[in-house]
């Protein structure tokens, strides 16, 4: 199926405000002398402007007044100028200063951005609520233009998707669960916010920005600086499935690197998590249904620190769960209750079923013939009394074509075709 196309970026209200001092980061000269060191032992020799660029942190002001305490301390040295600029001189790590570099990096060994701090990082994200993404008709049809969806499912994804809350996607496999999710997300949630690089509590660093689930994308012009430590991104949307974990929900850390990676609700924060094939993860469905009751109800979430010090998170994220399980099976009253829409994906009717043969084969470039198509469905559904599904002509007209390209034969919608690629498609189970 094609992808929806992407809509246009809309800005947000909230800019992030470049830092003036030390003072304005929220971070103390401690840490960002630890962290310009440990930048320096790993890169070698580099000027004020590249170490600036490195920190993500402003050289005037800031960087300048780090490499101000690092000379005054003997932990850096100026080795030439690049320019006639105080910030094009050339700076290398002093032996006292690799000396402090290694203990810092015994504490962790995170050299990327400068972090923000959490109680910075939880504004930023109630200032960019995801409830100010007002979902139309309009707006939804042209999200999933691509797909064939009746109108009683339509009419319910548009509420579902306004309410940025929970949505519980059921129903049997094939029909197009997944693609709906990500096609909302992907157009519907469409516009931008910032986020972080990392967010900084008590000297421990979690990364928040992530390259594969963070979409950059070009920042609005206000006409004012914006912090570099904020990305401006697509509103995320991340996909996890039979790999997900209870464990993979709170802070991960990395035992080596001695920093955090922050869980998957916590970067999808401002936009939507979908739990594909909700029921196959190895842990109980009913477990990770529990982890959610609080976030769902309160809005926030509680991660823990390897020290056991809970820190508290805003939780706004569009949660949807897709399975192919009975939701009886999966889910008791009590947590149907707190997700708020739940929305059964049927099998097509015959008429859908046909649409979406004629779409998919006007793709592929393959001749629709509704005499080849009434065969396929006389001869592979009402006869063996086969459910249809919303995959299968996709399937098909992919096997059709395969098959065709072997013989050397123009890929048609005859007889012998439909058969070859029926019997290598369906097994009887």
């Amino acid at each position: 199926m094609a992808k929806a196309r992407e809509s246009s970026v809309v800005s947000v209200g909230f800019i992030p405000k470049t830092p003036r001092s030390v003072e304005e980061t929220g971070l103390n000269l401690g840490f960002l002398t630890d962290l310009a060191l440990k930048v320096m032992y790993f890169e070698g020799y580099l000027s004020g402007y590249e170490l600036a660029e490195r920190m993500k942190l402003p050289y005037a002001g800031v960087v300048d007044q780090v490499l101000e305490f690092l000379k005054r301390e003997k932990l850096c040295e100026v080795k030439g100028a690049g320019g006639f600029a105080e910030a094009a001189y050339q700076y290398a790590i002093a032996d006292k200063g690799r000396l402090m570099a290694r203990e810092a990096l015994d504490r962790n060994h995170y050299a990327g951005p400068a972090p923000v701090t959490l109680e910075t990082y939880t504004e930023a994200i109630h200032q960019q609520p995801l409830g100010q993404v007002a979902v139309h008709q309009r707006t939804m049809r042209q999200a999933l233009a691509h797909l064939v969806i009746n109108e009683e499912t339509f009419s319910q994804l548009g509420p579902a998707v306004n309410s940025g809350r929970s949505i519980f996607l059921f129903g049997p496999p094939g029909n197009g669960k997944t693609a709906i999710a990500e096609s909302i997300g992907r157009m519907v949630l469409g516009n931008a916010m910032y986020i972080p690089y990392a967010v900084e509590v008590d000297g421990q660093v979690i990364k928040v920005f992530d390259s594969v689930n963070h979409l950059l994308t070009e920042p609005p012009s206000s006409g004012r600086s914006v912090d570099p430590r904020w990305v401006y991104v697509r509103r995320p949307v991340i996909v996890t499935g039979g790999e997900l974990t209870l464990e993979a929900l709170d802070l991960v850390y990395d035992e080596t690197n001695k920093y955090y990676e922050a869980p998957f609700q916590m970067k999808a924060n401002g936009g939507m998590l979908l739990i594909d094939d909700f029921g196959r993860q190895q842990v109980r469905p009913r477990d990770l249904l529990n982890r959610w009751i609080v976030p769902l109800e309160k809005r926030v979430d509680y991660l823990t620190l390897h020290t056991g010090r809970k820190i508290e998170i805003p939780f706004d994220v569009l949660i949807v769960f897709s399975t192919n399980l009975a939701p009886k099976d999966l889910v008791d009253e009590a947590f149907l209750r707190r997700i708020r829409h739940k929305i059964e994906i049927r099998n097509p009717s015959f008429d859908e079923y046909r649409e979406i043969f004629r779409r998919v084969c006007a793709d592929r470039g393959v001749p629709y013939d509704d005499e080849g198509l009434r065969y396929l469905l006389q001869e592979y559904y009402i006869k063996p009394r086969r459910p249809l599904r919303a995959c299968h002509p996709r399937d098909i007209v992919d096997q059709l074509t395969d098959i065709a390209r072997y013989l050397n034969v123009t890929p048609v919608l005859s007889r012998d075709l439909i058969d070859r690629a029926c019997r290598a498609y369906f097994v009887e189970l």
